[in-house]
C-alpha cells in the first residue's frame, strides 16, 4: 500500500499547501531551462524540416534531468519514499486550480468583472481585456475542467503507471508544450515535437477523465456531447475531456474567444445551460469527485496487487 500511502499524503500536502508560489519551485526552474535551451538551439531562418529536428533534439535536451532524477534522487533508499510524495505533490496543482477559479467567482459576484478579467487571465491564454461576465464564467469552467486533467489526472496517472519518473516526465512535457506547443511562426515546426510528445502521454489521461466526468455527472448528456463534438475542438486530448466536462454538468461552453488580437470562431458545446455564477463552485466539485473517484480505484487496485 506504499504507492496508496505516497498518493493521499501528496494529495494532502498539495490540498493544505496548494501550489508553491516561489522561484525554486521545480516549474519555475524547469520553464528558465526550457528558455536557455530554446535560445541556444531556435533558429527560425532554418528549413521546416531542420526546425523539426532541432526541435526533438531540443525536447531530449530538456526533458534531461528527469534522468538526472533516477540516477541521482532514487539511488538512496532513506530519501526515495519522501522524494516520491514530494515530486508528485510538484506536479498536481488541484488546489491552486480551485483558487484560481474561485477568486474569479468572488470577483464575479462582487460585481467587479475588470478584476474577474484580471483573475481569469491567470488560468487561461484567450485574451480577456473585452470579455463579458458571461465569457468569463465559460472561460473559468472551461479551465477547470481542462486543466483538472492536465494538471491533476494526467500526473496522477503517469504516477502509478511508472511512479515519480512518470509524473515528472508527463509534467514537464506539459510545461514544454505550453511554451512550444503554439502553431505560430516562431514555434510551428521547433515546437512539432514536444506538442505531439505531449499528445501521447496526454491521449489515455485524457479519456479516463473525460469518462469519469461523464460517471460523476450527467452521464447521458456527457457521452453524447462527447461522441458528438469532441472532433470539433482543435486538441484531440482536449476535445473529449472538456465536452465530457461540459456536458456532465449540462452547461454550454465554448464559443468566439479572441486570441493575439483576433476572433477564433471555437465550437458551442456541452449541454444547453447557461453558465451561472454557481457553476464555476460545480465545475472545481466535479474535479474534486473525479479526485475522489481516483483515488478510491487506485486504493483498490494497490490493495488486490
Amino acid at each position: 500500500m506504499i504507492l496508496t500511502i505516497s498518493i493521499l499524503l501528496a494529495v494532502a500536502i498539495d490540498f493544505w499547501l496548494g501550489e508553491p508560489r516561489n522561484a525554486y519551485h521545480p516549474l519555475v526552474m524547469f520553464g528558465k531551462w526550457v528558455t536557455a535551451v530554446e535560445k541556444r538551439l531556435l533558429n527560425s531562418r532554418q528549413s521546416a524540416f531542420r526546425q523539426r529536428l532541432t526541435g526533438c533534439v531540443a525536447v531530449l535536451i530538456v526533458l534531461s534531468p528527469c534522468v538526472l532524477y533516477l540516477l541521482v534522487l532514487r539511488s538512496w533508499p532513506p530519501l526515495q519514499t519522501a522524494v516520491d510524495i514530494l515530486v508528485l505533490y510538484f506536479c498536481i496543482a488541484a488546489r491552486s486550480l480551485q483558487q484560481h477559479a474561485l477568486a474569479v467567482l468572488s470577483a464575479l459576484l462582487d460585481s467587479d468583472l475588470p478584476l474577474a478579467r484580471q483573475q481569469v487571465g491567470r488560468i487561461v491564454s484567450r485574451q480577456t481585456e473585452a470579455m463579458t461576465e458571461a465569457d468569463v464564467r465559460r472561460a473559468a469552467i472551461e479551465s477547470v475542467l481542462e486543466n483538472g486533467a492536465d494538471a491533476v489526472f494526467a500526473p496522477l496517472f503517469w504516477f502509478v503507471v511508472l511512479g515519480p519518473f512518470g509524473a515528472l516526465l508527463y509534467r514537464f512535457s506539459n510545461t514544454l508544450d505550453a511554451m512550444w506547443g503554439y502553431k505560430n511562426q516562431r514555434y510551428l515546426y521547433f515546437g512539432w515535437a514536444a506538442a505531439r510528445f505531449d499528445d501521447l502521454l496526454n491521449w489515455l489521461p485524457a479519456r479516463l477523465t473525460a469518462l469519469s466526468y461523464a460517471l460523476l455527472g450527467n452521464t447521458a448528456q456527457a457521452i453524447k456531447a462527447w461522441r458528438t463534438q469532441a472532433h470539433l475542438l482543435d486538441s484531440p486530448n482536449a476535445g473529449p475531456v472538456m465536452t465530457a466536462g461540459g456536458g456532465a454538468l449540462l452547461l454550454l461552453l465554448g464559443g468566439p474567444a479572441c486570441y493575439h488580437g483576433q476572433i477564433k470562431p471555437k465550437p458551442w458545446f456541452g449541454g444547453q445551460q447557461l453558465p451561472e455564477n454557481d457553476d464555476i463552485n460545480r465545475a472545481c466539485k466535479l474535479m474534486y469527485r473525479t479526485l475522489l473517484l481516483w483515488l478510491i480505484v487506485i486504493g483498490l487496485g494497490d490493495a488486490l496487487a
